[in-house]
Parts: C-alpha cells; structure tokens; sequence
C-alpha cells in the first residue's frame, strides 16, 4: 500500500448525530486503551458528556492489551480496544477475538483506514497514521561531541554503546513495528544480526513504546526509538531538547486501529463508542491531548506541528504479513531467544 496518494485530507463533512450534544443514552462501557493516559483519558470523559454512557477505562500498550483480550477469551470484560498499533489489532482479528462491525462512519475515512478494515474482514478500522523513527537529545549530543546519527545502521556504533533505548516487542507495538520494519528494509537474518549489534548499546527495554522519547528528553539516554510523533509530545509541552530522525534506509508506519471485542459485555454501546470515535470531531481531541498522529477521518485535520508524513521515506509496510497471528508469534518468540535472553 503506497500511502502518497492517500494522504490528501478532504473538506468538512456532517457529523453523526451522536457529537452534536450530551444524549440521553445510559449504560455501561468497558475501554482498553492503548494510546497516551492523556488522550485515553480525554476520549472517554468527551465520550460520557456526548452518550451519558458510564465508561470503565484501563490504559495498557498494545501487546499487554493484546494478551489481555486473549487471556480474557473464555470470559470476555473488555467491550472495545481502543488505538495501539495495527499488528496486534490484525492478530486478534484472525484469532477470533474481535468481530466485525461496518460503521456508517467508513465513507468518512482515508483510505488506509478503510484499507486495514478490509484486511481484517471487517474486525478493525484504521483510527491514526504515525512513521516510525528516532529521537536524540541535542544538548548530550553537544556535550559528548558526538555525530548526529542519521540512519538506522547509525544505532549500532560503538560511539553509542548505552545509549540507546527501545522497548520490547512483546508488550510494546512500537517496538513490534520497529522489528517488521528492519525485516523489510534488510531481510530477517541482517536484521537479527543488527539488532544483536545494537543490543550493546540498548540500555533498557522498556514496557511502553513511548517511554523512550520521555528518557530521551529528561536526559536519561541519548537516543529514544519510539513513533516521531510521541517524539514531538515533550517538545511540545516542556520544550525539551530532542531531535527526529527519519532514518536514511525508510522507516515503517503505524496505523493505529480500534477493535470490538468478541463476547463483551456491553456490543450495543461498543458500536457506539466505535461510530463516535470515527467522527472528525472526536479525532480532533488528540490534538488537545498533544498527540500528532494523522487522523483517520478526512475532515479532521492534522495536529499543528505534526509529522509530515508526505515528506517521510516511507516503506511499503506488508501488514497482512507481520499482523497475522503465525508471523507475529514467531519473530517475537525468536527476538525473545536471539536478544532478550542476552
């Protein structure tokens, strides 16, 4: 999928009626949400203001949530899984734990949003874009006298032995996509011997794949591998000192995506939640909760200061591949042989 010529972003469209005020409908609703505390936690108060629908939220990463819904499959708590990376989305729509749903909303959307939800059979939607990159700390860049690094191959010089930090796949989809994107740039077996290289000079593998751009700005470790846009949030809101890089080789892409769960408590009020979440002005509430990722719904528009993703060298990410429930297992299961167990 070639996102060049997908990306223009459309005239204002009518909203459902569901977002023109605070509606009477009462109930009860289950969230996993996978994105920032701050934007989960906007989303659902903006969500009980629009429905009158009480909402339970619990904010977890995407591969946590992933296991969550798994776990829980017998006997399901969860209504709706909202935002995180589109592997895991995809996996749980293949194993059965997710069903599918045609929102009237889709005609709405960009066709990478509506692309994810045909992948799926219907089970997901696409709800945000964001590229794949890097961030370093300027001033301990300066301090140390130390040559910007520009590409991905840069992250496993000697120079920057402990100094950089990633989190791990298994929980992080951050950290998933950053390993589907190596296996797509270099082929698996150059990409496992990188990513032993760098092992050298990771200093910790976080649970959450926004963690390192947060270490990055405190000063805690030079390099952050996370999405360029949770780069952008502490710059933002503390002026911190961080650089992006989209790395020279290309980079792989994100398209968060949002799930109801198979067997949840409470279907009728998840489709709610799922045709609200699709409109451009829930879309727009990311933007409030600094989070720069390009929405889904053509009429909202991008967040101000957010990544150009028309101008990133984008790779031609093959998520029918890395999301399916075999390929996933398999290349987490032999990261945690060839490098976590290191």
């Amino acid at each position: 999928m070639k996102l060049t010529s997908l990306l223009a972003m459309a005239g204002t469209v009518a909203l459902i009626g569901l977002v023109g005020g605070p509606a009477v409908a009462q109930g009860n609703l289950v969230v996993y949400c996978s994105p920032q505390e701050e934007w989960c936690q906007l989303m659902v108060n903006e969500f009980q203001k629009a429905t009158g629908i009480s909402v339970a939220m619990t904010r977890k990463s995407s591969g946590e949530t992933f296991a969550q819904i798994k776990a829980e499959a017998a006997n399901p708590q969860g209504d709706i899984w909202w935002g995180g990376t589109g592997d895991p989305h995809l996996q749980a729509a293949e194993e059965d734990l997710t069903v599918a749903y045609d929102s009237p909303m889709m005609g709405e959307l960009q066709d990478w949003a509506v692309s994810q939800h045909k992948l799926a059979g219907g089970k997901t939607v696409g709800i945000y874009l964001g590229a794949l990159g890097y961030g370093y700390n300027s001033d301990i860049l300066a301090e140390r006298g130390l040559e910007a690094p520009k590409c991905w191959a840069d992250l496993a010089k000697p120079e920057f032995e402990g100094e950089v930090q990633i989190a791990n796949p298994n929980s992080s989809g951050t950290a998933y996509t950053f390993l589907a994107t190596l296996i797509q740039i270099m082929g698996e077996d150059e990409a496992f011997a990188f990513l032993k290289e760098m092992d050298k000079n990771v200093n910790q593998y976080t649970k959450s794949g926004a963690a390192p751009s947060q270490a990055a700005a405190r000063g805690e470790t030079l390099i952050g591998i996370t999405f360029q846009h949770d780069l952008l949030t502490p710059v933002v809101t503390s002026n911190a000192p961080l650089v992006t890089v989209s790395p020279c080789e290309g980079t792989g892409f994100e398209i968060g995506s949002m799930s109801i769960i198979k067997g949840g408590p409470n279907p009728e009020n998840a489709k709610k939640w799922y045709d609200w979440a699709l409109t451009a002005e829930a879309q727009m509430l990311g933007a409030q909760a600094q989070a720069f990722q390009l929405p889904s719904n053509k009429a909202a528009p991008l967040p101000e200061g957010a990544p150009d993703i028309s101008s990133i060298k984008l790779i031609d990410y093959d998520f029918e591949k890395f999301g399916s429930a075999d390929e996933r297992t398999r290349l987490l299961s032999k990261w945690d042989k060839e490098i976590g167990a290191n």
